[in-house]
């Protein structure tokens, strides 16, 4: 599948309808630049994404867009980032071997002496009933948004 970015980039990718369970008691944690190129990626983030961590440093975090998330959530996300604001949603991502997991997330940006250095996104497991509410919602974005 041919899957194109907010940003006007795009990349083939394998799409596996198989969803990899969240595991209990871990958190994702990544960093990236302002401009959404990863810093930093802690284990369970190397885990759930199933890519290695030489292959995420230095790469946009688009690389896990799943193209079931329609584009006005991250419009929102960068919208309420680059004001400065933290942002809190549900997101469904592609791992590397083309199967995907739900996360609930919340980006933060990191200000240090007063200015913007990048941000930090710690992802929780999402509870069934808000995974199965936003698979809903979004397919209907997607439909509105012409997808």
């Amino acid at each position: 599948m041919f899957i194109k970015y907010f940003d006007g980039t795009s990349r083939e990718a394998v799409i596996v309808d198989q969803e990899v369970p969240y595991p209990d008691g871990k958190l994702i944690v990544s960093r990236t630049d302002t401009t959404g190129i990863i810093t930093h990626a802690n284990q369970a983030f190397i885990d759930m994404s199933g890519y290695m961590l030489e292959e995420l440093i230095g790469t946009n975090h688009s690389i896990l867009r799943h193209p079931d998330m329609p584009s006005a959530a991250f419009k929102d996300l960068w919208d309420t980032i680059q004001s400065g604001k933290k942002w809190h949603g549900y997101v469904k991502n592609l791992r590397k071997d083309g199967a995907y997991y739900w996360v609930k997330a919340t980006v933060i940006p990191n200000i240090r002496n007063g200015q913007l250095m990048g941000y930090t996104s710690v992802r929780r497991k999402p509870s069934r009933s808000k995974v199965d509410e936003c698979t809903a919602l979004y397919k209907t974005m997607l439909a509105d948004q012409g997808a």
